[in-house]
């Protein structure tokens, strides 16, 4: 049986390509699984289905290494646990050399296949990380320029200290409070904590 595996990491992103591609291979869309969720592990619904239903001699399809995820090492599991434990076989469209229906066939084509999965394991694994620098240093820079991250602060209404002051000496309810202010009472919550803190 032939199945195919399609991951983006949130529902906004495309999946198309994915589909597309495996689509063009032959494969029923009955036959796909996809998650939208992040690649950082393999704790994901409908790939958990996926290796559930996996018997011997199945064939995973993919587009590329990373949608089946981007930390190393578990890459490396994940393929020995399709390929050895469940002794099925995964083919990854945009990189022909890992075939695991062909490096069975002879020793070469196994070392081959392994030395590129490991490469391509690794680049995954290196380009996210690689991101999470460029992010953290990104957040760190615009700091710096002044950038504000979160909500923007609501502008208080001038008598904000006056009616929360009547609020916590148990005069007014807070629905009382925020009716007063014209704010959510999740706003008014959070910005009387500031006043708590003061």
């Amino acid at each position: 049986m032939k199945y195919g595996y399609v991951r983006v990491s949130t529902a906004q992103q495309h999946i198309d390509r994915q589909i597309d591609a495996l689509l063009e291979l032959g494969l029923d869309k009955s036959s796909i699984y996809i998650d939208y969720e992040s690649g950082k592990d393999f704790n994901r619904k409908n790939y958990k289905k996926l290796i559930r239903k996996l018997k011997k001699d199945d064939l995973v399809i993919i587009k590329s290494i990373d949608r089946l995820g981007r930390d190393y090492n578990m890459i490396i599991d994940e393929w020995r646990l399709i390929t050895k434990e469940k002794e099925a076989d995964i083919m990854v469209i945009d990189m022909p050399l890992l075939d695991t229906r062909i490096e069975g066939k002879n020793l070469v084509g196994k070392f081959i296949s392994d030395i590129v999965l490991q490469v391509l394991s690794f680049v995954a694994q290196n380009e996210r990380e690689t991101m999470r620098v460029r992010q953290a240093e990104g957040i760190k820079t615009a700091k710096a320029r002044g950038v504000k991250f979160g909500r923007p602060r609501i502008t208080l209404p001038n008598n904000f200290e006056i009616v929360a002051r009547q609020y916590l000496n148990k005069k007014i309810t807070n629905k009382k409070a925020c009716e007063i202010l014209g704010m959510t009472r999740g706003s008014f919550f959070r910005y009387l904590k500031e006043l708590e803190i003061k």
